[in-house]
């Protein structure tokens, strides 16, 4: 199923305040491969009955695994626009809620962030590198992540249900945190779905999806080579796989003669020296 994007409302008004919404993100995203851990968070959205509640899970994995792809790829399956909030270390909680904003003639407007949009308008938020934010950002969470479903902004002077269709998760790299995540989080950030390195031919599938110009013998390489690295408990992923293959292509420039020496060099220049270590 995927999702029908219609002309959305520009605006909300809850309790008396005019909010700003967003605008929800287009991408090119398809998942690839792995089709468990997309049931498995299709699941935990899944609702049995109107009494019941959909599960905020959190997504973890290696960087550039693909957990913001599957979130985005579970949200079109639901046939539902998503949407993205980039955590950060300076994430504060008026920028997970609302924002005000001086407007024309020094009027105040308040600017609803990509999650207060998303469960306003029924949609899904994807809060990526959620262990990135302090607890007092995800203090601010802690209502919408149990059965009260709501966020309060203390700017605007207004509580903020969710719609019944909003769903949400965070993605978390589990070897990056910036901040320890608070228990009474940990608690509401469930289940966990882990998403590990793909297997060879689902990390071909994955590069063809992404290159579909790309030659066979370079894809070739990269795979055996970011194989080689998952054995060796290295944290290269598919993502650097892509990079990889497309520099080399473009090193090459369409000459197989000259492909091996340009993957070489691809792997050297874009994740470092230590990594030829492992190109057959």
């Amino acid at each position: 199923m995927t999702a029908t994007h219609t002309q959305l409302a520009s605006h909300a008004d809850i309790d008396g305040v005019r909010l700003r919404l967003g605008h929800p993100d287009r991408l090119p995203f398809r998942w690839v491969g792995q089709r468990d851990v997309l049931d498995q968070l299709l699941a935990a959205w899944f609702v049995l009955d109107e009494r019941d509640l959909p599960l905020n899970p959190r997504l973890i994995g290696k960087p550039g695994v693909g957990k913001t792809t599957l979130a985005y790829a579970a949200g079109e399956a639901l046939g539902r626009d998503v949407y993205i909030f980039q955590a950060t270390m300076d994430t504060r909680p008026e920028d997970l809620i609302v924002t005000p904003v001086v407007a024309g003639a020094g009027q105040i407007e308040y600017v609803a962030s990509p999650l207060v949009t998303a469960m306003i308008r029924g949609g899904v938020c994807v809060l990526d590198e959620g262990n990135r934010m302090s607890e007092k950002s995800w203090a601010s969470l802690a209502p919408l992540l149990d059965a009260r479903r709501y966020v309060e902004s203390i700017v605007a002077g207004i509580k903020i249900p969710a719609h019944p269709d909003f769903r949400i998760c965070a993605t978390m790299n589990d070897d990056a945190s910036t901040f320890e995540i608070p228990e009474y989080i940990h608690s509401r950030l469930q289940p966990q779905i882990l998403i590990e390195f793909p297997e060879a031919d689902e990390e071909l599938a994955i590069l063809r999806e992404n290159l579909p110009f790309a030659d066979d013998q370079i894809l070739g390489y990269v795979v055996a080579f970011l194989q080689r690295a998952h054995a060796a408990n290295e944290a290269f992923s598919v993502r650097d796989g892509i990079n990889i293959a497309r520099y080399a292509m473009k090193l090459s420039q369409g000459d197989r003669v000259r492909s091996k020496g340009a993957f070489e060099t691809a792997v050297r220049m874009t994740v470092g020296e230590e990594a030829v270590d492992h190109v057959e």
